[in-house]
């Protein structure tokens, strides 16, 4: 079923397979990409004897941001935080803050009829933050999502190539075509097929920093995918998820298209994921909510722990951090204990 829906919205683009990586367990909500590995160098007691390396594939690593009243805390160290996984206290192995470790950034662009008087905004608003934020090893992607879900630039560093595909996107209302999703009627708005296939088919193989940001008005019709699919996705990719609503006032929603301007299905997107809802407004506030995210980023901490539950079973294991009394932690909830290979 996903490799059916992963070939019809795709069709024609260049995709990789997806092949074994070294993952050290990166299962769910947020981070990046570069490093072969996320994982931190293993300690000295996890080397192996005979002199061959392997990295451990259990250990879990997860990125959160702190604050309390005063805005965003920069100098926590490890002592400072705690991290227990389906509440058992766990030992906190690596504890570093990550404001320059490579990131990958997916933007996801909501091109449907109802952004018609937006789209413009979100470009140029989209175009400024990844000159703000792309660094020399960091790598973007752009996506717009309608009735269907089109790749418009690949992986690049070049914040003039991310611009030429930003200024590819145009509104599709689907007038006169049939949808890929198989529904009888042309209209919809795949948002949850396109974080799958960002998070399952892009990210998941990618190492560090992820961040997905959708600019959209939430509302999703006719995905394959539903949303604790596209949530579960997001997790197993550990890619934090942003989602700035946006609106157009001009737009009439008649025809029993339902206006819920996000709603919990985007709370439930982004709180899952270790990201958050930004209020767009109608595009003023566009360069505000980016804003808020670089900052965000920009105060990231690594934390990674071997789980006391050694168990490869599949099973979402929840996480809770914890850095002291009126301190807000922004992280994933958990992580899925999925099989990944070792490497040499």
């Amino acid at each position: 079923m996903r490799a059916l829906l992963c070939a019809a919205l795709f069709a024609g683009l260049s995709i990789l397979p997806v092949l074994p990586v070294a993952h050290a367990q990166e299962a769910p909500s947020p981070g990046g990409p570069p490093p072969a590995s996320a994982a931190p160098p293993p300690a000295d007691d996890d080397l192996p004897q005979g002199g061959t390396l392997k990295v451990r594939v259990n250990l879990v690593n997860t990125y959160f941001s702190a604050r309390d009243k005063g805005g965003y805390l920069t100098g926590l160290h490890k002592d400072d935080c705690q991290v227990f996984e389906n509440k058992e206290p766990q030992t906190i192995k690596n504890f570093t803050q990550e404001k320059n470790l490579p990131l990958t950034i997916g933007i996801l662009l909501d091109t449907s009829g109802s952004m018609q008087n937006v789209l413009p905004l979100e470009k140029d608003a989209a175009a400024d933050f990844l000159r703000d934020v792309i660094k020399p090893k960091d790598e973007a992607f752009l996506i717009n999502f309608d009735i269907n879900v089109d790749l418009l630039a690949d992986y690049t560093n070049s914040t003039r190539e991310l611009r030429r595909g930003l200024d590819k996107a145009e509104i599709n209302t689907g007038a006169g075509t049939g949808s890929v999703t198989g529904n009888s009627t042309p209209r919809g708005t795949l948002l949850y097929d396109a974080v799958y296939l960002a998070t399952h088919d892009k990210l998941r193989q990618e190492a560090g920093r992820k961040v997905v940001v959708i600019l959209s008005d939430g509302d999703d019709q006719g995905s394959q995918v539903k949303l604790k699919e596209a949530v579960e996705a997001a997790q197993k990719a550990n890619t934090i998820v942003y989602v700035i609503l946006i609106r157009d006032s001009g737009f009439s929603f008649g025809g029993g298209y339902s206006m819920s301007f996000g709603g919990g299905a985007m709370d439930q997107l982004t709180r899952e994921t270790g990201g958050r809802v930004i209020n767009g407004g109608n595009g003023k506030h566009l360069d505000e909510a980016f804003q808020q995210i670089s900052d965000e980023l920009r105060t990231q901490y690594l934390l990674s722990y071997t789980p006391k539950n050694p168990n490869i079973d599949g099973t979402f294991r929840a996480i809770n951090i914890t850095c002291g009394n009126g301190v807000k932690i922004q992280s994933r909830k958990g992580y899925y204990a999925v099989a990944d290979s070792t490497t040499e």
